[in-house]
């Protein structure tokens, strides 16, 4: 099953000890926005993640889940 980008943006949070408050903070969005990103009810913004990209030091194609290569 091929991850989505909502599951990946959480992994990558999760894995790095962040709270959703602080990757929102990044965004220069809010913690309730972020946490919309996450379950899915709101879209997240291609700008967004191309900052998450850069941030964790991921590829873009990895966030969205059409590579496993990070």
């Amino acid at each position: 099953m091929e991850k989505t980008y909502r599951i990946r943006i959480r992994e990558l949070r999760e894995d790095h000890d962040l709270s959703q408050a602080k990757v929102a903070e990044v965004l220069g969005t809010s913690q309730q926005m972020y946490s919309r990103y996450e379950t899915g009810e709101h879209e997240m913004p291609i700008m967004h993640l191309v900052t998450l990209a850069k941030f964790y030091r991921v590829s873009a194609d990895y966030i969205l889940g059409l590579s496993n290569r990070k």
